[in-house]
C-alpha cells in the first residue's frame, strides 16, 4: 500500500519545504519503505537531482541579485559621488560603470581592454574607477603610487598611469614606478613624497571600507547603474547589460 503513495509524496516533498513532511508521523518500517522508495526513485530518475540543484542555484542567484541590489542602494553616495575617485568617459552620460581595481590582478588587465572599447564605442558612458589594492605589497605600493599622481599631478596624468600599470609587466617596485612617470613627464620625486601621505592612506582606505560593505572579495567588480557586476565581463556582455538597461 505503501509504495503506491510514494511517487506523490515524493513529488509532493520536493516541492515543499522539509518541515512540510513529517516523518514523525510514519512508524520505522513505512520510514524505512518510504526511504527506499525515495532512493529507488532518484537512482531511476538522476535527472530530478541535476533539476533540484539547477533550482537551487537559481534561487540562490536570484537572492544575491537582490541583496546586491540593497547593497549599491545602501551605498550609493560613497560608489557614485565620493569626491575622489577618478572619473573618466562622459561625466554626464546616462549610465554610470563604477570599477574596482588591482593593478596586479590579471582579469582586471583584461577588462581593462574591454572596458576601453565600451568607452570609444559608447560616448555616453562614465566610467567611475576605484582602487582596491587586494593581491599584497606591489599592488598597494601601485595603488598608492596611482593615487599619489592623481592628487599631485592631476585627472589626466593619473590616467596616463592607470593604462601604464594596467598593461605593466613584471615586479612593480618604486624604481620601476619612477620609470614609468618620467616617460609622462611627471615629478616623480613629488610623486613618491606623496605616496605614504594621510590624504594617499585615506582614500584607500575609504575605498577599502566601502568594498567590505558590498562585500567585494575580488577584482575586477563592477558596479553598472544599480547593479552589481562580480567578476571579469567580456565587451559583448556588457554591451548587452547597457542596452538593457537603456531599455
Amino acid at each position: 500500500m505503501l509504495h503506491r503513495l510514494i511517487a506523490p509524496v515524493l513529488a509532493a516533498s520536493l516541492a515543499l519545504p522539509a518541515a512540510a513532511m513529517d516523518l514523525k508521523a510514519l512508524t520505522d518500517e513505512e520510514r524505512a519503505q518510504f526511504r527506499a522508495e525515495v532512493r529507488a526513485y532518484l537512482m531511476d530518475n538522476p535527472e530530478v537531482i541535476m533539476e533540484a540543484v539547477d533550482l537551487l542555484q537559481s534561487r540562490e542567484a536570484e537572492q544575491q541579485a537582490q541583496a546586491d541590489l540593497n547593497l549599491v542602494s545602501d551605498n550609493a553616495e560613497a560608489i557614485f559621488n565620493d569626491g575622489y575617485s577618478w572619473v573618466g568617459g562622459n561625466p554626464e552620460g546616462d549610465i554610470t560603470l563604477v570599477e574596482f581595481l588591482d593593478y596586479r590582478c590579471g582579469y582586471c588587465k583584461r577588462a581593462h581592454g574591454e572596458v576601453a572599447k565600451l568607452l570609444e564605442s559608447d560616448g555616453n558612458i562614465r566610467l567611475i574607477v576605484k582602487e582596491l589594492p587586494i593581491l599584497g605589497e606591489q599592488s598597494v605600493l601601485a595603488s598608492r603610487f596611482a593615487v599619489a599622481t592623481k592628487q599631485i599631478a592631476g585627472d589626466d596624468s593619473y590616467k596616463a598611469l592607470n593604462d601604464a600599470l594596467m598593461s605593466f609587466q613584471g615586479d612593480i617596485t618604486l624604481p620601476a614606478l619612477r620609470r614609468l612617470a618620467s616617460t609622462f613627464g611627471l615629478d616623480a620625486d613629488a610623486i613618491v613624497a606623496q605616496i605614504d601621505s594621510d590624504d594617499v592612506t585615506r582614500e584607500i582606505a575609504q575605498t577599502r571600507a566601502l568594498a567590505q560593505r558590498l562585500n567585494i572579495s575580488g577584482t575586477p567588480t563592477f558596479v553598472m547603474q544599480d547593479e552589481m557586476l562580480r567578476g571579469y565581463l567580456p565587451y559583448d556582455q556588457m554591451r548587452a547589460l547597457i542596452d538593457e538597461k537603456r531599455g
